[in-house]
């Protein structure tokens, strides 16, 4: 995924992207970003309504505006775009590669605005770019850790550093699993749904106290990387407290908050051995199985209070 400043997406870099045409730089052409991951097909700013329009948004042309545009004068057009280029969009995409209007050309060179276009479809362009820009503007934050697809449950082991994060990975990938992100692991939220990877410059690579780093995709292949999960749990290392309780039954479901969606998390202690890369792989399948319904602790307690009273 192409990094995105907390300032939006680029049009510079959102062109080659989507493979547009220049028709004509704006004099914001170098500096004008996509912030908001929507687009606007400007039919009724063409009848002259303004009210909630949205400015930031990407403007897109397509089949039906171009047939009303061409119902209109030659100044009534002039007016249409005048109107529409008086308002700082980033850009205007005409869909279809459909001839741009000269009233069109004159009104962006007169207002200095940005003109593109495109072949594709009205529809497929407005829906691929509003999907992308849903995924590269998304709130962003970056979590020290190690995310992991195991069993397709997306699972981040956090805890101190030392505490053996990367030995229960290379264990993990070693059952099958697939590594995601070691160390830093960017996380964004789409749709409620929080989604993980690995910055570009670390990605596949993952650290071991006393051999360094190594490089995952060559020493076990491509079957053990994966460039993006989403984020199912949480499994916290945390060294082992004997004056400290720890749930042996897991009735109870904790959550931690990212990007204010729950996500479940466990808390696992670490002492002498324990196989962490066992006990992870268990608590990705227990997850999975109450995603589903089925809570084996509550089916435990509902036994022993029915024994208890009687029924069993």
């Amino acid at each position: 995924m192409r990094e995105v400043s907390d300032n939006g997406l680029k049009i510079t870099e959102f062109i080659p992207l989507f493979h547009l045409e220049v028709l004509h730089r704006g004099c914001d052409f170098e500096t004008a970003r996509l912030v908001v991951p929507d687009l606007n097909r400007p039919g009724l700013q063409f009848h002259s309504f303004f009210d909630y329009f949205d400015p930031c948004r990407l403007q897109v042309v397509g089949k039906m505006e171009v047939t009303f545009l061409k119902s209109l004068t030659s100044a009534q057009r002039r007016k249409c775009f005048d109107d529409l280029f008086l308002y700082d969009i980033p850009a205007l995409v005409i869909a279809r590669g459909l001839d741009c209007f000269p009233e069109c050309m004159e009104s962006a060179i007169e207002h200095e605005r940005t003109l593109l276009r495109t072949d594709e479809e009205t529809v497929v362009f407005t829906s691929r770019t509003i999907e992308y820009l849903n995924r590269v503007l998304a709130p962003c934050i970056t979590r020290h850790g190690v995310l992991l697809d195991i069993y397709g449950e997306g699972v981040m082991i956090t805890g101190d550093s030392g505490v053996g994060k990367s030995e229960a990975a290379i264990e993990l990938i070693m059952r099958g699993h697939r590594l995601v992100a070691d160390d830093a692991v960017e996380l964004r939220r789409v749709s409620d749904q929080l989604t993980g990877t690995a910055p570009e410059m670390i990605r596949d690579y993952i650290e071991l106290r006393g051999i360094g780093v190594i490089n995952v995709r060559q020493l076990f292949g491509v079957r053990a990387i994966k460039n993006e999960t989403k984020l199912d749990m949480v499994v916290h290392f945390e060294p082992w407290d004997s004056t400290k309780f720890y749930d042996r039954l897991g009735i109870e479901d904790h959550f931690i908050d990212i990007l204010d969606v729950q996500v479940p998390i466990v808390t696992i202690p670490v002492r002498p051995g324990r196989n962490l890369a066992s006990i992870v792989e268990v608590a990705a399948m227990n997850n999975r199985h109450r995603k589903f319904g089925y809570n084996a602790a509550q089916e435990l307690a509902q036994k022993v209070d029915a024994r208890a009273d009687g029924k069993l």
